[in-house]
């Protein structure tokens, strides 16, 4: 099951590297000539993103889905046959062909990092599909975005449970200009202390200040162990 997993995650990281490419290409080139000249639709006549399901001809998907099939059914691809393992005989720089790599090591390597890219594009792409399908562009200025349902206030439909929620203390009461405001307010001034105290996290595992933090004590900044342990280190002076 492992292994029939880790070639489905590694065939579906392929398909997500590819994908992204081809939702990156279109921004800055695109194919000259007729998409289909029957319908008289241009190459440039395409949108890019999502917004490009609606435009592509029916006969563009059948040539899109005839070829996903014939790559499908082209290889046997059993338990212990190359093509299960991911080898489908493409050789473009045979050379440098990850499979047949003379050295064990670098072999390993490359295909740990294309199992890496692999998850890496997974993810991408599904940001892609989540921002294009919000703003209608996979790059969209959220600015310029105001219709996003991130940014209804509490009271609009569908932003609230429709029962309302258990709130006697009426911490989330609706339309409240003055309550929004304050609670802004400290929404961003937590952010702001949040964002110092993951750079305080961050800085000591690459420097702490020389010298004592307690001349008194005998304990210099470096005896000061990082993260939660520093607690019950640090003089209750400090």
């Amino acid at each position: 099951k492992f292994a029939r997993r880790r070639a489905t995650e590694l065939k579906h990281g392929r398909v997500s590297m590819l994908a992204c490419i081809g939702y990156i290409t279109p921004e800055f080139f695109k194919m000259p000539g007729y998409l289909s000249p029957s319908q008289n639709v241009n190459f440039a006549d395409i949108p890019n993103g999502l917004a490009a399901i609606s435009k592509v001809p029916s006969a563009g998907w059948a040539q899109i889905a005839a070829w996903c099939a014939f790559c499908e059914v082209s290889q046997k691809q059993a338990p212990g046959t190359p093509a299960y393992a991911g080898d489908f005989g493409f050789k473009a720089i045979p050379d440098s062909n990850v499979y047949n790599s003379a050295d064990p090591a670098q072999r390993r390597k490359k295909l740990n990092a294309e199992l890496a890219n692999g998850r890496l594009a997974m993810v991408a792409i599904i940001g892609m599909f989540f921002q294009d399908g919000l703003t209608g562009s996979a790059w969209g200025d959220w600015d310029l975005y105001t219709a996003s349902p991130l940014r209804a206030f509490e009271s609009e439909l569908g932003v609230q449970a429709p029962v309302g929620f258990w709130d006697p203390a009426g911490f989330c009461f609706d339309g409240d200009g003055a309550k929004f405001a304050r609670r802004r307010a400290t929404e961003l001034k937590h952010g702001r202390v949040s964002m110092l105290a993951c750079i305080g996290y961050i800085t000591p595992e690459f420097f702490k200040m020389p010298g004592y933090l307690s001349p008194s004590q005998n304990v210099n900044f470096a005896d000061i162990p990082n993260g939660l342990a520093a607690i019950s280190k640090v003089p209750s002076a400090g």
